[in-house]
C-alpha cells in the first residue's frame, strides 16, 4: 500500500509538471535558461521541460518527423495541400506528456518518443538533468545498460538516444545567482561533490568518469548489435557564470566528442535512416523524412535556433527493391 501511495504521488507530481509546461517552439538558450536558474527540486522534472520541447520541435524542424508522430506534440502542423509539405506553428496542436513504450522486462516512461503508424516506436529521446549530488553518478552507469536492454529487447531496431544535462557548478565562491537547494561552504564555495569543473577548468573526477563510460555505451549501429547501448548519447554542461548564464559550456565535451549534442541528433537521423527508410523501401512513404517547402509559413517565425531546418534539402536516390 505505502510503495501503491508513492507511485500515485509521482504520476501527480509528473502532471503538474507536464500541465505547467509551456509548449512553445522552445530554442536552446530558452531551455537551457530554464534549467540554469531552476532553484526548486529536480523530482517534477520541471528544470528540463523546456528541453523536451527543444528536442520535440527540432525532431520536427530539422529532422523532418511529422509532429503528429512525435510525443510530446510540438506545436506545428503540416499543410500537405501543394507541392511540398509546409510547416505551420501552431500552439494550439502542441500536446504535453510523455510516451510509454513496452520493454523486454518492464515498460518505462520515455521522454520524447517519435512513434509511426504500423511500424510503432522507432526513435527515443531520454533525458536526464543533473544540478548537483555528481557523486552519485555512478548509479546513472550501472542503470544504462539494462535501461538499453529493456527497450531493445522489445525494440531492437528502436533508435534510442540519452540526453544528459548538467551544471556546471566551478571550484570557488558559488555565483550569487546559486539555488537555496545547495548547501555551500562556510566560504561560500560549492562543495566537492556538487562540483562539475575545477578551478584549472578541467572536469572533475565524477564527470570525466561518468562521460568515459557513457561514450562506451553510446554507438550502437545496428539492430542486431548488442542491445546494452544507446544509439547515440548527448553530454551538456551548461554555464552558471552571471556573464553567460544559461549558454551551453563548449570546453566539455571537447569539439570533436561523439558526445556533443548535435551529433547525438546528428546520429539520430543517420540511425533512423539506415533501419527505417534504406532498409525498408516498400515503407519509405510513411517512413521517409520529410523536407519542409521552403514557404512554409513557420519558418518566417524562425527563433534563433542552434540548428538548419530541413528545407530543400536533396534526397539521395533510393534503391527500388527488386
Amino acid at each position: 500500500m505505502a510503495e501503491r501511495n508513492r507511485r500515485q504521488r509521482r504520476r501527480r507530481s509528473r502532471g503538474r509538471g507536464r500541465q505547467a509546461a509551456t509548449p512553445t517552439w522552445a530554442t536552446i538558450g530558452d531551455a537551457l535558461g530554464v534549467f540554469a536558474k531552476w532553484k526548486k527540486g529536480t523530482q517534477s522534472e520541471g528544470h528540463i521541460r523546456s528541453l523536451h520541447w527543444y528536442t520535440a520541435a527540432r525532431l520536427v524542424v530539422e529532422g523532418g518527423f511529422r509532429p503528429e508522430f512525435i510525443t510530446p506534440r510540438p506545436p506545428f502542423t503540416v499543410d500537405d495541400a501543394r507541392g511540398k509539405p509546409k510547416l505551420v506553428y501552431d500552439t494550439a496542436a502542441a500536446k504535453p506528456g510523455e510516451d510509454t513504450v513496452f520493454g523486454g522486462l518492464k515498460t518505462k516512461d520515455v521522454d520524447v518518443v517519435v512513434a509511426l503508424p504500423r511500424i510503432g516506436p522507432v526513435v527515443a529521446v531520454s533525458m536526464k538533468g543533473s544540478l548537483n549530488a555528481f557523486r552519485n553518478l555512478t548509479n546513472r552507469m550501472e542503470e544504462a545498460a539494462g535501461d538499453c536492454t529493456n527497450i531493445h529487447l522489445a525494440y531492437p531496431g528502436l533508435v534510442y538516444a540519452f540526453w544528459h544535462i548538467f551544471r556546471a557548478n566551478t571550484a570557488g565562491r558559488a555565483p550569487e545567482n546559486t539555488p537555496r537547494i545547495f548547501e555551500l561552504t562556510s566560504a561560500g564555495h560549492f562543495k566537492t561533490a556538487d562540483l562539475a569543473i575545477r578551478s584549472t577548468g578541467e572536469l572533475t573526477s565524477f564527470l570525466s568518469r561518468y562521460m568515459l563510460a557513457m561514450s562506451r555505451l553510446s554507438g550502437r549501429g545496428d539492430m542486431r548489435a548488442d542491445p546494452s547501448s544507446y544509439e547515440a548519447v548527448g553530454i551538456t554542461l551548461v554555464s552558471v557564470a552571471p556573464d553567460s548564464l544559461g549558454t551551453v559550456l563548449q570546453t566539455h565535451p571537447a569539439a570533436d566528442s561523439p558526445l556533443r549534442y548535435e551529433k547525438m541528433f546528428s546520429r539520430i537521423y543517420a540511425q533512423y535512416d539506415l533501419r527505417f527508410v534504406y532498409q525498408s523501401p516498400a515503407l519509405k512513404k510513411l517512413s521517409r523524412r520529410l523536407v519542409w517547402s521552403d514557404e512554409s509559413p513557420a519558418l518566417a517565425q524562425l527563433p534563433q535556433l542552434d540548428y538548419q531546418p530541413r528545407v530543400a534539402v536533396a534526397e539521395p536516390a533510393d534503391e527500388e527493391a527488386e
